[in-house]
């Protein structure tokens, strides 16, 4: 068993007072991040702001045997920096310093504590920008977008975080700085820029990020359609792709999210629609304006009741300005809600939205759906009230529920917020024995002692056998030395 008090003092040799938080009033603020229904007291919080500092801080860690939480800023939906009350969590604020702008091969090197919309501010003044952009850009920060894959409504013609970056510098458990990748963006031998990106703190920590930086397309214009049957909206976005039209980013929302977007946004959207679908295209102005009416005539021919077309970027702005407050919009009108991450064929989205809708009738929960329909993305808002007995674990239930649908229609269990501990139990349902095992062999690898936030993402087939989400012939339980979390 670690000795958590020889542990603390060893701390205290290492970092300031007022960068060593030990309180109970200091540490409440990090007890969860975004997915707040699960909290658990870290035992101390560190916030080094040097390279030095964390190596030091991993040491300890080391010799005392104690589990290490990585966190940026605390937006995960999915309860990946969830510390554990015997962990030292590892704070990455003080990270947040632009070092490099190349502007002349497109890319900028910058600190993992630096904010998502903060690279684009950056580089506006030179015509460039960071091209995902999570609904939470104005507070997340980029070393949890790389250790989450995060992706934005943008993400159908930009691509996710994997895409948009070329080069990780990276400290492993062991003291050891690893380069991966490099400016030119092409590395040999494995690929391990894209293992390290949605690794979600279990591999390393992230010290540098070098982002691919684009430059700002001359004009861009949304579309916002009207649908009064959600099926028919879901249709139309694999048509528009199937077509050959590849926006630059594809949304949907239904009449819940809609109601509860405008009330706070005032965005101007249908409130008596069923659905609506916000479509950006971008390029030279002659592009757009005729994708613009190739979209407009998709949209129409597949039962669209009403057609709108930005008129400059003040409306297009606001179009997206609805979209991405949903998430706060929709905690306006319910006391709590569960948001759900997973993946689907786009052919398969009208069906699925018909399930959810019949499932939510089931359960009697409300469902507020809004999703990056473009890539298949769906982030149905599970409603309820936590007050009432038993409606936590309903919803959870009902979440769970939609995941292993996305999995029986091809799709996956995560498409940009994580596994975390929300999607543990889910991850069964996705891989069998074989593929858990190989996981549990790349974490080795990296992290043979499994310090680095241990009981995340990969299960064991200890669970999965318990849940009954592996088959077991014979009530022999297969590598039944394998311990479980």
């Amino acid at each position: 068993m670690p000795d958590h008090a020889h542990f603390i003092e060893s701390l205290k040799k290492l970092l300031p007072a007022d960068r060593l938080l030990l309180s109970r009033e200091e540490l409440v603020p990090y007890e969860c991040d975004g997915l707040t229904v699960l909290r658990e007291s870290p035992m101390a919080v560190a916030i080094p702001d040097t390279q030095e500092e964390v190596r030091a801080l991993l040491a300890a860690a080391r010799e005392h045997a104690v589990p290490v939480v990585t966190r940026g800023a605390g937006t995960g939906l999915s309860g990946g920096a969830r510390p554990h009350s015997d962990a030292l969590l590892l704070s990455m604020a003080r990270f947040n310093r632009i070092i490099e702008i190349d502007e002349e091969n497109f890319s900028a090197r910058i600190e993992p504590g630096v904010r998502n919309l903060a690279v684009t501010e950056a580089v506006a003044h030179l015509g460039l920008y960071y091209a995902p952009d999570p609904s939470s850009q104005i507070a997340c920060t980029l070393g949890g977008n790389v250790a989450e894959n995060s992706g934005g409504v943008h993400c159908l013609k930009y691509g996710l975080t994997v895409h948009n970056i070329l080069e990780l510098t990276v400290l492993t458990m062991d003291g050891e700085l690893i380069s991966i990748g490099n400016a030119a963006g092409e590395a040999p031998g494995y690929d391990l820029l894209a293992l390290m990106t949605g690794s979600e703190g279990m591999l390393g920590i992230i010290m540098e990020i070098r982002v691919r930086l684009l430059v700002r397309p001359p004009f861009a214009q949304a579309i916002l359609a009207s649908f009064d049957d959600i099926e028919r909206a879901g249709n139309a976005v694999g048509n528009i792709i199937s077509n050959g039209i590849i926006p630059a980013g594809l949304e949907m929302m239904d009449n819940h999210a809609i109601r509860a977007a405008e009330d706070y946004v005032h965005a101007g959207y249908p409130v008596e629609a069923d659905a609506v679908l916000i479509c950006e295209l971008d390029g030279t102005q002659e592009e757009v304006a005729e994708s613009c009416q190739q979209v407009a005539d998709i949209l129409r021919q597949n039962g669209a009741t009403e057609v709108r077309l930005s008129r400059d970027d003040e409306e297009r702005a606001r179009f997206w300005a609805g979209r991405k407050a949903a998430f706060p919009a929709v905690g306006r009108i319910s006391p709590d809600y569960y948001v759900m991450d997973g993946t689907i064929p786009r052919s398969s989205l009208g069906r699925v939205l018909k399930k959810i809708s019949q499932w939510s009738q089931q359960y009697d929960l409300r469902v507020a759906n809004v999703f990056h329909a473009g890539d298949g993305n769906l982030h149905p808002l599970i409603l309820y009230d936590a007050n009432n007995p038993g409606e936590t674990e309903k919803a959870e239930r009902f979440g769970q529920q939609i995941l292993e649908l996305c999995v029986q229609m091809g799709g996956t269990i995560t498409g940009e917020h994580g596994v975390g501990v929300e999607k543990l139990d889910s991850m069964c349902a996705q891989f069998d024995a074989d593929e858990l095992e190989l996981f549990h062999a790349i974490k080795h690898a990296f992290d043979p002692d499994g310090l680095l936030n241990p009981g995340k993402a990969v299960p064991t087939l200890h669970r999965c056998a318990e849940l009954g989400a592996m088959h077991v012939h014979d009530g022999k339980l297969p590598f039944p030395e394998l311990e479980r979390f």
